[in-house]
């Protein structure tokens, strides 16, 4: 075939006999040694069209004899292998310049070099690199790829070309940096404008080959290429561009998707890899042993968008494809983690470090998952392992830090904490985390500047007040009998740097014998408008839930604009016996991600599905199918999502209605009881805590009444009013009001018990004139002096407004009258 590579043009002996050649020519005094005069000499040799001025001339060899002082001998000049060591770091194209020259191999050469048939079983291995090169070693290891590598001769002259191109780039702005650093650092106008003719150049030399495929070749190799020097944006222009010259090739989507994460640009990769994975499979066996990469690879870009769910599905797919791919098995366990699954997150994990032993990141995750589970001293010793086989693995110790901290160890988790700060002193999280620690010794002059280092990196108002509260305690040294701790600080290498670890600070007791905690029944009201704790406790529940998902920010309206009506939606039936539709939880990931909450980053956005995970959708899907009642699903949403009250309940209801494949086209007509019923009971499950959760038979059932028989909407209204005081219409209620609340402050007035400015609702006891928080008041805390009495009397104020209006009113019933 034209064009076929009949030998490997980089032969380490093809090479060295035109370099021996070249230098003969040159070498005008028979010395062995290229002077300064003939080594310009050889430069406007072989550019015999190119005009240098001396000042050209000097600049190019002033940089030849300080990038190869190891190859100088004084004034003598340049060695013969200086030249070839030039040449093998790209700094010219050896085949160019042997035909410029004129130059040819005698007939014994000759044969010596094309002996075969064309076909090259195992390319010569790459001359060695130079120490001193600012990118890889040449030619690139991909090469030798059967499927990546090279083909046609014509395409090593333009990728040696290439190559000396971008590393004269290099050589001003230095080497692997980001394109959009390479672009801000540039050189000059100048030399981009020629850098980038140049490039244009040599695609016009790949668009003008003899063939298709060879153009294929030539572009596919340069994108390779520039990809390899982190020019991402032009590698992925000659992707696109082999693309539209091979369409139902797997490499270049597979290529493109790769410059497209490198980029940050992960919707778009997402869509790169999904076409590479139908090529692959379009095109049979062809292209097995690229799926598990292009599924490992689509899992990551999934994860860029802080869609987990979907990018375990990848990761498993792509270790049942390659039991061995270790990686695949740690990324999986990864993002199991992610989700709250820790059972699968620890089997994958255990798994890939069976393979490969010696995987710190996958030690430091299994780590994470231990501690989550509750198995504190495993996880430490993973921690260590991790630690050990990598001192400098920052997410090892950080994590290690939050185990030793939760079990009590404050003294070595402020050490670990430490050892992360040494290591990256930008570490916000390890800076606050280790404050908490330093107030866990009861040290807390330490613990103060600790905080300010976090608040200076970051200014969030959550350690603003953290740091109120300790000036607080330190102007009131009785009440030090606190401790601030954190929430989770686990997630693995991967996870650490994709999540959003924004430690969730909270006042807990130092020693539990410390805060009384008295029965809700000794909690009375002094009027019907103060919330009893019970149903705050609830409400306080859901409504953390509701801030932690983010759906707070989502209208409820688009339940039924964006879902209920769209055709497109990928459903299936539960079962043929069934008339409700279901749907995959990726799939749900992605409903939510791209109709609901799309104004998410992807690290809060990955916090929102694992609480989802781990508080509806595993509520939705006990029997592990993975796949969830899309309807319901909806339903259980609607309550959180922002609205008016009336709204979300019309909502719910709709959705009821179009679950039912059979009442799907009578949207806001009837629902059945059952599924009503149903529907309460999955309320009660995802949203109440444990102990404040009714039996199932006392979940609003009428007696005497079929759960055959349907319902209206009016009448589904009366089932949210049904039961007591903790009917889930009183507990909407709350909630409707904490939104609107929960961030009124009360003039500095402190809880009595956790020491913290009041924050949202305010109880007063009546009696004994103490104030509790919303929290202390849900959990049934008081004062260690209270604790002798028998009744607690409270009045709410959801605001400072409201108890300075009391005051006048108070005041004004005093004022005397006169005549």
């Amino acid at each position: 075939m034209p064009g076929m590579v009949g030998h490997n043009p980089f032969d380490p002996d093809s090479r060295l006999h035109k370099v021996e050649k070249i230098f003969k020519l040159f070498d005008a005094n028979g010395d062995g040694y290229l002077n300064r005069q003939e080594m310009a000499a050889l430069v406007m040799g072989v550019n015999p069209r190119v005009k240098f001025t001396d000042a050209q001339i000097n600049a190019i060899l002033n940089e030849v004899f300080r990038s190869y002082g190891e190859f100088i001998a004084g004034d003598k000049g340049l060695r013969q292998d200086g030249l070839l060591r030039t040449y093998n770091d790209g700094a010219g194209d050896i085949d160019r310049d042997f035909e410029a020259l004129g130059l040819t191999l005698d007939d014994e050469e000759q044969h010596t070099i094309e002996d075969g048939d064309g076909e090259v079983d195992d390319p010569p291995p790459p001359p060695p690199p130079n120490p001193k090169a600012m990118a890889g070693p040449w030619p690139p290891s991909w090469t030798a790829s059967p499927n990546n590598g090279i083909v046609y001769a014509d395409t090593w002259h333009i990728v040696e070309d290439l190559d000396t191109l971008v590393r004269r780039a290099e050589a001003k702005i230095g080497p692997r940096r980001s394109s959009d650093a390479r672009k801000s650092a540039l050189l000059t106008a100048t030399d981009l404008s020629s850098f980038q003719r140049c490039l244009a150049e040599l695609c016009e030399r790949a668009d003008c080959s003899r063939t298709q495929d060879e153009a294929f070749d030539a572009h596919m190799a340069m994108g390779r290429t520039l990809f390899d020097h982190a020019f991402f944006d032009e590698a992925l222009a000659r992707f696109k561009r082999a693309i539209e010259l091979r369409p139902t090739d797997v490499r270049p989507y597979f290529r493109s998707g790769n410059s497209l994460c490198s980029t940050a640009r992960f919707h778009d990769a997402v869509e790169s890899y999904s076409l590479a994975l139908e090529a692959a499979h379009s095109n049979g066996p062809l292209w097995c042993a690229l799926l598990p990469q292009i599924h490992v690879n689509l899992g990551i870009a999934l994860e860029g968008q802080g869609m987990l769910l979907g990018a375990c599905e990848h990761y498993r797919e792509a270790a049942i494809l390659s039991p061995a791919h270790y990686r695949a098995l740690k990324l999986l366990g990864s993002a199991l983690l992610g989700v709250g699954e820790y059972r699968a997150a620890e089997k994958a994990l255990r798994e890939a470090i069976s393979i490969k032993p010696d995987y710190a990141d996958a030690h430091c995750d299994l780590g994470s998952v231990l501690h989550a589970a509750g198995d504190s001293d495993k996880a430490v010793a993973e921690f260590h392992a991790a630690i050990q086989l990598q001192p400098s693995h920052t997410d090892a110790l950080y994590n290690l830090g939050g185990c030793l901290r939760d079990s009590g160890s404050f003294s070595q988790a402020a050490e670990a904490y430490s050892s992360v700060i040494a290591l990256d002193p930008t570490h916000w999280q390890a800076h606050l985390n280790k404050a908490v620690s330093l107030l866990g010794m009861a040290d807390v002059e330490h613990a103060v500047e600790s905080m300010k280092q976090a608040f200076k990196l970051t200014n969030r108002v959550e350690i603003f007040d953290e740091m109120k509260h300790l000036r607080y305690l330190q102007r009131n040294p009785g009440e030090l009998n606190i401790l601030i701790h954190s929430g989770d600080g686990g997630g693995g290498d991967k996870l650490q740097q994709q999540q959003d670890h924004s430690p969730v600070i909270q006042c807990a007791p130092l020693q539990q014998s410390a805060i009384p905690l008295v029965d809700h029944s000794r909690f009375l009201r002094s009027s019907a408008k103060t919330t009893p704790s019970l149903l705050m406790r609830c409400a306080l529940e859901m409504r953390a839930f509701q801030r932690h998902t983010r759906f707070n920010r989502c209208n409820v309206s688009l339940l039924t604009k964006e879902i209920l009506d769209d055709p497109k939606l990928p459903l299936s039936q539960q079962s043929t016996t069934s008339s409700y539709r279901s749907m995959r939880k990726a799939d749900v990931e992605k409903l939510v991600r791209n109709k609901l909450l799309p104004f998410l980053s992807p690290q809060t956005f990955q916090g929102t599905i694992k609480s989802l995970n781990e508080r509806a959708l595993a509520i939705l899907d006990k029997k592990g199918t993975g796949r969830v009642d899309p309807g319901m699903f909806l339903a259980v949403l609607a309550p959180i999502c922002s609205g008016a009250l009336e709204r979300r309940k019309r909502v719910a209801f709709d959705s009821l209605v179009w679950r039912s494949r059979t009442s799907s086209k009578k949207l806001g007509a009837e629902i059945s009881r059952a599924d009503a019923k149903a529907y309460f009971k999955k309320l009660k499950s995802v949203y109440m805590p444990l102990h404040a959760r009714p039996t199932d038979d006392q979940l609003w059932e009428v007696r005497g009444e079929d759960d055959n028989t349907t319902l209206s909407f009016p009448e589904f209204l009366d089932m949210f009013e049904e039961s007591s005081d903790l009917s889930f219409s009183n507990i909407l209620e709350t909630l409707v009001r904490l939104e609107s609340r929960d961030r009124s402050r009360h003039n500095g007035i402190n809880c009595s018990v956790c020491s913290y400015e009041i924050v949202g609702p305010r109880f007063r006891e009546v009696s004994a004139n103490f104030n509790l928080c919303s929290v202390c008041y849900s959990e049934g805390k008081v004062p260690p002096d209270m604790l002798h009495e028998e009744y607690f009397c409270f009045k709410e104020y959801g605001s400072e407004a409201d108890a300075i209006k009391e005051k006048l009113l108070l005041f004004g019933s005093k004022v005397p009258k006169f005549a």
